[in-house]
């Protein structure tokens, strides 16, 4: 009976030390997908105060259609 104890135990051990280097990968990629959305929200901000700050130099004063 013991014996049957211990190779239960052994069991649950590998199956959790293989579930965690399963979640050890899960989270590395998830690090890296996080880092290149990061990176391409970074870049997208960039383009959107360089448009923006461009409108509001280039912006001249419209004449209404009457003059």
């Amino acid at each position: 009976m013991p014996h049957d104890s211990l190779e239960e135990l052994q069991s649950k051990i590998a199956y959790l030390e293989h579930a965690m280097a399963e979640i050890g990968e899960v989270v590395f990629r998830q690090n890296r997908e996080i880092q290149a959305l990061e990176a391409k929200i970074g870049a997208l901000r960039d383009r959107f105060e360089a448009a923006a700050s461009s409108e509001s130099r280039s912006a001249d004063p419209e004449r209404p259609p009457h003059y």
